[in-house]
């Protein structure tokens, strides 16, 4: 098996590198589908890799967006953050998000609403960007998406908005 792994892995190199004078058209094609497959594995690690991680404190990450969706917002830009267990009780009359506030969030964790506000075609977005943690405060920064000019959106009015868990109950910044 593993001389066949090689040999493989030989064929997908000349390819790679454009020598194609020693493969036969079947091993051309077998080697051209390993590119292809190879190339989307190595696509999805590296999209992976650029994925932002959460930072995590003791064995709790800091922050977990509860959702993020690109209508259902309100009509206005705002940003509201939510540290009283009454104001956290509205949000688990909302149906997705009741399955993802516990009793203890509602007690340990402070929430975030970022709304965009109306946006007049599809393509817009709100989100974290970052997340820090000082000894007093936890910064957030805010990463707000807007189509490219010129790219094909929807023509349908859109609320973007985000809904954040701070895994804290110390005072927030938004930046």
């Amino acid at each position: 098996m593993l001389n066949y792994i090689k040999k493989q892995l030989k064929k997908m190199h000349n390819v790679l590198c454009g020598n194609f004078s020693n493969l036969n058209f079947l091993s051309l094609n077998k080697a051209v589908k390993m590119n292809k497959y190879g190339i989307i594995i190595i696509s999805l690690l590296v999209l992976s890799c650029g994925a932002s991680n959460p930072t995590v404190v003791g064995n709790k990450r800091l922050y977990e967006v509860l959702t993020q969706k690109s209508d259902g917002g309100g009509n206005i830009r705002f940003f509201e953050i939510l540290s009283e267990p009454r104001e956290i009780k509205m949000l688990q009359n909302d149906v997705n998000l009741s399955k993802k506030i516990s009793p203890e969030d509602v007690q340990n964790s402070n929430f975030v609403i970022l709304n965009m506000g109306e946006k007049a075609s599809s393509g817009y977005s709100i989100g974290v960007h970052a997340v820090e943690e000082t000894e007093k405060n936890i910064i957030i920064t805010i990463k707000e998406t807007t189509p490219e000019p010129g790219s094909m959106v929807s023509q349908v009015i859109t609320y973007p908005f985000c809904v954040v868990k701070i895994n804290s109950k110390k005072e927030i910044i938004i930046k």
